[in-house]
């Protein structure tokens, strides 16, 4: 099904779980959360975010290449500062395919598709590596710049997929391979050799990792 959906396209790739604060400085944004904020049902203040290929979150030429494949978003804390922006917090619900953004209005807005999880079963294998691979990673990262996950992780493989990926420090483009992965299985298979040679890096030079840590939060919604 094909619905009308605001867009805050990012320089960043967001997945469901995900938790985002944002600062919306720019009329655009600003109209895209008044607008929200219009709605009487809360569950209604939803988004969607895509990562920009090219170009810029601000100014005229904000968003002029995206991804296609992005995610819906709620909008779940918001705050008014006396200048007229807004600190909002955002909560990743489920995978979106969009097709051309218009940014003609008060604020973008694409055509957006629910792009539902394949449900291959994953096998044990794969999720015992996922597991052991971030375990590593998690030692391996505690001297340098902090423990990157904090509680326990899903048990449920869809949900520590998207978990691992949301923790995983790696650059725009690998992130963007995650959130399209067709399911579960291939994603925790990716993120676990994205992993593998992020704690290569680290072992080779332990004082700099390659990347930092996402600096994001993970949460089952």
């Amino acid at each position: 099904m094909i619905a009308r959906l605001p867009m805050f396209p990012l320089n960043s790739v967001l997945f469901p779980g995900m938790t985002i604060p944002l600062h919306v400085f720019e009329e655009r944004y600003r109209a895209l959360v008044r607008h929200l904020l219009s709605l009487d049902d809360p569950i209604d203040r939803v988004f969607g975010s895509v990562g920009i290929r090219e170009g810029y979150e601000v100014g005229d030429h904000g968003g002029q290449s995206v991804y296609r494949t992005g995610v819906r978003v709620r909008m779940t804390e918001v705050e008014e500062h006396p200048d007229g922006t807004y600190s909002i917090v955002g909560v990743g619900l489920d995978r979106i395919s969009i097709e051309h953004v218009d940014p003609t209005g008060d604020f973008p807005v694409a055509d957006a598709q629910e792009l539902p999880e394949a449900t291959e079963q994953v096998s044990p294998e794969v999720l015992e590596q996922a597991r052991a691979t971030f375990t590593a990673y998690r030692v391996a990262m505690a001297d340098l710049a902090g423990d990157p996950f904090a509680g326990t992780l899903p048990q449920d493989p869809e949900l520590l997929s998207w978990a691992l990926s949301a923790c995983a420090p790696l650059p725009m483009s690998e992130r963007q391979s995650l959130l399209e992965a067709e399911d579960a299985g291939d994603r925790l298979s990716l993120v676990t050799r994205l992993l593998r040679a992020e704690l290569r890096a680290i072992n080779v030079i332990p004082s700099l990792p390659a990347t930092q840590v996402a600096r994001t939060r993970w949460s089952p919604n």
